[in-house]
């Protein structure tokens, strides 16, 4: 079969693969839609020359696990494992949903790592109804979603971005419920931020940037506060200034983000919310695989904001 692998250097290229063969608990899945997220293309390189990329897709099950468990055959599905860029994957039925009806592949296909990372990540964080929710890079698929989460849970949203074009995208894209304000603190339950000055403290932080949003992010939260570290965008190192990390009164909390174990149930969810309309999904570019430089190059550009997802071996 067909799939997109590691080439040489960073370079993805398309190669002819051996089929998946599906343990008792996996799903053989054929791959009908795939979304890019970010680190797949930065983080290319590192992996072993022909490995299969990507980890985020939708499409119909081949034929179903030999233990009874997950999806029919037939069944239309979103799928998080590696090896999803290929006409066909095999996943585990801990990681696989079943789409709603009314949710086309495309969108399916853009929630599983973005919505998996802001669900989880705000989850851990635990903000209570009225707290205060800090969400850098707002504009990018795991910002978008964060801020989309934290609002339902009852949160006041301060979602921050990098330029005025994007402040005014989002808060257009989260329609009544958000206010622009530029550097300052406003008064609705979202306010689009392009900087952090003028911001009130707050009591979470998802924070997607890294470098120096870091540590701004940092500098405002509250004694009790906790920051979630889910993404490095930026690429440039965090710099704390002394003394920089000490406050009096309950201690502050830096966490790591990466736990994507098991997500069926939260998939489900989360595909569940996108059906009811309670949660929307901006796709910036549906196109080909056959036009992964192109979209590698939008991506990483920095020119394109929502969901890159590439239609695989057949038309959407």
């Amino acid at each position: 079969m067909r799939a997109l692998v590691v080439g040489p250097g960073t370079e993805g290229r398309f190669a002819e693969v051996p089929e998946p063969v599906p343990g008792p608990g996996q799903a053989l899945v054929e791959v009908r839609q795939a979304s890019v997220n970010f680190s797949d293309l930065r983080h290319m390189g590192r992996l072993p020359e022909g490995t299969v990329l990507g980890y985020d897709a939708a499409g119909v099950v081949l034929r179903a696990a030999e233990d009874g468990t997950g999806p029919r055959e037939g069944a239309r599905v979103a799928a998080f494992g590696a090896g999803a860029w290929a006409e066909r994957a095999a996943f585990d039925t801990g990681s696989i949903a079943v789409v709603p009806d009314g949710v086309d592949l495309v969108r399916a296909a853009a929630l599983p790592m973005a919505g998996l990372t802001a669900l989880r990540s705000l989850r851990a964080a635990g903000p209570a109804p009225g707290s205060r929710v800090l969400v850098t890079g707002a504009s990018g698929a795991v910002g978008r979603l964060a801020v989309q989460l934290a609002q339902r849970a009852g949160a006041h949203v301060i979602a921050s971005v990098s330029r005025p074009e994007r402040a005014a995208r989002l808060a257009a894209g989260l329609g009544a419920a958000a206010d622009v304000a530029v550097g300052r603190d406003g008064v609705g339950p979202v306010d689009v931020v392009v900087d952090l000055d003028g911001v009130e403290p707050v009591d979470v932080v998802i924070e997607t940037v890294g470098g120096p949003a870091l540590v701004a992010a940092w500098a405002l939260l509250r004694p009790g506060g906790n920051l979630q570290s889910v993404g490095w965008a930026c690429g440039q190192p965090a710099v704390f200034p002394p003394n920089s990390t000490f406050s009096l009164g309950p201690a502050r909390s830096l966490n790591s983000f990466g736990d994507v174990t098991a997500p069926a149930d939260d998939l489900a969810h989360l595909l569940a919310l996108v059906a009811a309309g309670e949660v929307s999904l901006e796709i910036g570019l549906n196109g080909s695989w056959e036009d992964l430089d192109d979209a590698k190059a939008a991506q990483l550009g920095g020119s394109l904001t929502g969901k890159i997802v590439l239609a695989v071996g057949r038309t959407p």
